[in-house]
């Protein structure tokens, strides 16, 4: 097979502006600016024990592939001990290995082995919310006393004209139903008007706990200041082991508008509204951000954070911005929400090759002109191949499909990120495939629906 597998990385250099765009000021040096990123979804990518599951052993029997192919850092998507209901990011515990993936001694194992090959591990971090599994969260949910309680966002009912009881306020859960609008910025699905809550109720406190996704990943509470000297622990706890970074998920939903107020309603005749006017990019959130910069500058660490829900360059440059000391770079959604129609990913709606040109300059400009720096991506693990998606994954053209495509990444100025089989070409799952082969929970929900 004709393979695209060294063109994501031996083309990919930090990419000056065209010499249309003006020049302002130099670029600053940094070791994560010269780097690429190969991303692992563990559970997906080596099988080592024959157990039907990826894992950690696998992914140490192929350190020599990747430096082979050129990248500079391995990011591992979530390992930690996980009821597996968002597949890892439901995080049960933080400084522990999940057993089905391997061993603390396999992660010191995987590090020894990246560092001697001269690359770096980038772990992911999910600190937004836990699973309900946690020991915090069954302390937090065990009584109103517990020292846990103010761990996590518990509020108390509201009553409508007929007395009936109802969530605090009409946040909508981004995993909570099914309705037909897209949200800029984030992966959504067509839900449904009447469900979705934000909340869930607990009888027994008579009390609505905060979940932003799945109601089994309540959302912690970083206003206590017990929850970020919590996190800044485990930050250095990984710090310490060797790690170079964090991928941070949704860091910017950490920070909740002051009194929960309700939101706007954008989706008429719903119950339930998006509130991220009042979570994403909240009024602390910059706050937080520099005090984990601080931690992380101590140890020369990079930090890439997920960012749903904002497209206004002045809103992103003051977390990336490099005076800021907060993040190194986010991962902007424009261009992978280019073709969301009005029900997201699942409906996808025709684009031009002008909307895409208008996207990559707007934000390579005012990267460069504002000292802030690109993450680049087509790929992750919440999206669609890109060969299948906006090119021919026909024998005949894939491969071709992922060199033009990888081109296109690779010849931007940033940080370029390659999903786990994007070398390779790798195209959609087929579409006869029994819908028991998929684990993704946004997948899922839409099914059933």
């Amino acid at each position: 097979m004709d393979s695209p597998s060294s063109s994501f990385t031996q083309a990919h250099s930090s990419v000056m502006p065209s010499a249309t765009q003006e020049i302002s000021t130099p670029v600053s040096e940094a070791w994560w600016k010269e780097a690429s990123v190969y991303q692992i979804y563990p559970s997906s990518f080596k099988d080592s024990n024959g157990d039907g599951i990826g894992d950690i052993p696998g992914v140490i029997e192929k350190l020599d592939y990747f430096k082979n192919l050129g990248v500079d850092i391995v990011w591992l998507c979530p390992v930690y001990p996980s009821p597996q209901v968002d597949m890892g990011y439901d995080v049960a515990d933080y400084c522990d290995i999940d057993p089905q993936y391997g061993t603390m001694a396999d992660v010191e194992r995987l590090i020894e082995g990246l560092h001697s090959r001269g690359l770096k591990l980038l772990m992911d971090l999910v600190v937004n919310h836990t699973s309900d599994q946690h020991k915090w969260f069954r302390e937090s949910k065990s009584s109103k006393d517990s020292p846990y309680r103010d761990w996590y966002i518990w509020r108390k009912p509201r009553y409508d004209e007929n007395g009936e009881r109802q969530p605090p306020n009409n946040w909508l859960s981004y995993f909570g139903g099914m309705y037909s609008q897209t949200v800029s910025g984030f992966l959504v699905v067509n839900m449904r008007l009447s469900i979705g809550s934000a909340w869930e109720y607990d009888s027994a406190s008579d009390e609505y706990y905060l979940h932003l996704f799945a109601k089994e990943q309540p959302d912690l509470n970083w206003e206590h200041t017990p929850v970020r000297d919590a996190v800044h622990d485990i930050i250095r706890f990984w710090l310490d082991k060797g790690v170079d970074g964090f991928r941070m998920d949704v860091i910017n939903f950490i920070s909740k508008q002051d009194g929960l107020p309700d939101a706007t309603v954008k989706i008429p005749g719903a119950k339930f509204q998006w509130g991220d006017e009042h979570y994403a990019c909240g009024p602390r959130l910059h706050e937080y951000l520099q005090d984990i910069g601080k931690i992380l500058k101590e140890y020369n660490a990079f930090s890439v954070g997920e960012m749903p829900a904002v497209q206004d360059p002045k809103e992103v440059i003051k977390s990336v911005g490099e005076s800021r000391g907060e993040l190194n770079m986010i991962f902007n959604f424009e261009i992978v929400d280019m073709d969301h129609g009005d029900g997201g990913k699942f409906s996808p709606h025709k684009w031009e090759m002008q909307d895409l040109k208008k996207i990559v300059n707007k934000w390579q400009t005012f990267m460069y002109k504002n000292k802030g720096w690109n993450a680049l991506y087509l790929e992750n693990h919440d999206q669609a191949r890109t060969v299948s998606r906006w090119a021919s994954d026909k024998p005949a053209y894939r491969a071709l499909s992922a060199k033009m495509l990888s081109t296109f990444l690779c010849f931007q100025s940033g940080t370029v990120f390659v999903y786990q089989g994007q070398e390779l070409g790798m195209a959609n799952m087929p579409a006869d495939w029994e819908m028991t082969e998929h684990r993704d929970l946004e997948t899922l929900n839409h099914w059933e629906e």
